[in-house]
């Protein structure tokens, strides 16, 4: 892959750009210095425009939150014909989903937190729809991540101004039961699980701030957890990848109770890569160091319709003169 062209695709419009910048800074560093030709292409409204403009062979996706995350750059770069790193459009946006995502671990009978949605709009109603519900709970946005918009809720004024929160960055609100456990994340490449890493964050929760401010976590690798317990959130977080259909690098967040339990919160589909990020740290645990990492995730680029042929999509290119093709 060295002759090939690489855009380093970073940024975006998501909440969560300035971590996207922080990923894609740190895997166009890690693949330059292997000897690769890596251009970082910043992402906004024009990325048709700078894509077409850019001729680049491969596409690393270092892109978190809404139009990067979810299916939408995804379908872009299929129609395209440019093979990307990550999961296709259609785990994408499964995974971004948590709603689909809970749908989907419930029917391949994945444990996860019992949860409702609800609108903006239905806000005013929220008394009535949280009652039979109870305390404590925890608020997220539908769709998103890096913990931005969520929070626990230990009383109806605190689940208001919660929601409130969580609406401000995505239409519906998801309401899960807040379940006391040791946070643990797994982190996998093509579905096979490479390790656990336990987070004890020293806020008690795991916010945006706790993630991504050097010294606000403790991490724990090998999570501390029994041999039979710690192969149970392989083999659970193996399972949640295979429900949404995500492949290449993912990272599955799971919570593991004191009464043996264990439940998936979410699949993520482009895991972080920042110093602080949570696959890097499980990645090294298993012998890959962060160079080695970056160029397992270039390496898997591919586009998932047709079994990555784009052939009669440049032929099609190719007619329309007003849209130049990408090179051969």
């Amino acid at each position: 892959m060295k002759d090939k062209e690489i855009g380093i695709l970073l940024g975006g419009v998501s909440a969560e750009r300035e971590i996207s910048l922080k990923t894609g800074d740190a895997m166009f560093e890690a693949l330059k210095a292997r000897g690769y030709r890596v251009r970082k292409l910043f992402v906004d409204a024009d990325i048709d425009l700078v894509l077409r403009q850019s001729q680049i062979d491969l596409a690393v996706i270092a892109l978190h939150g809404t139009y990067g995350e979810d299916g939408c750059i995804q379908g872009l770069l299929e129609t395209m014909g440019i093979p990307y790193t990550g999961s296709g459009v259609l785990a994408s946006a499964l995974a971004m989903d948590k709603l689909k995502s809970k749908e989907l671990f419930r029917l391949y009978n994945v444990p996860t937190p019992p949860y409702y949605v609800l609108s903006r709009d239905q806000l005013d109603d929220l008394e009535h729809i949280h009652s039979s519900f109870g305390f404590p709970s925890f608020v997220k946005p539908r769709s998103g991540g890096s913990s931005v918009g969520a929070g626990p809720a230990h009383s109806l004024s605190e689940l208001r101004q919660r929601c409130e929160d969580a609406g401000r960055f995505d239409p519906w609100i998801l309401v899960e039961r807040l379940i006391h456990g040791r946070e643990v994340a797994v982190g996998l490449l093509d579905g096979h699980a490479l390790g656990a890493i336990e987070i004890e964050p020293k806020g008690g929760f795991y916010d945006y701030k706790s993630k991504y401010q050097k010294g606000q976590s403790q991490y724990h690798f090998p999570a501390r957890l029994s041999p039979t317990r710690y192969q149970g959130a392989l083999n659970l977080a193996e399972r949640a990848v295979h429900a949404v259909g995500a492949t290449g690098a993912t990272r599955v967040d799971l919570l593991v109770t004191a009464d043996e339990n264990e439940y998936v919160l979410e699949v993520n589909t482009l895991p972080g890569m920042t110093p602080t990020s949570l696959l890097p740290k499980i990645a090294a645990g298993a012998g890959y160091d962060f160079g080695d990492l970056c160029e397992a995730i270039l390496t898997r680029a591919t586009l998932h319709v047709g079994e990555g042929s784009s052939g009669a999509l440049d032929e099609r290119i190719e007619r329309d003169s007003s849209v130049p093709a990408r090179p051969a």
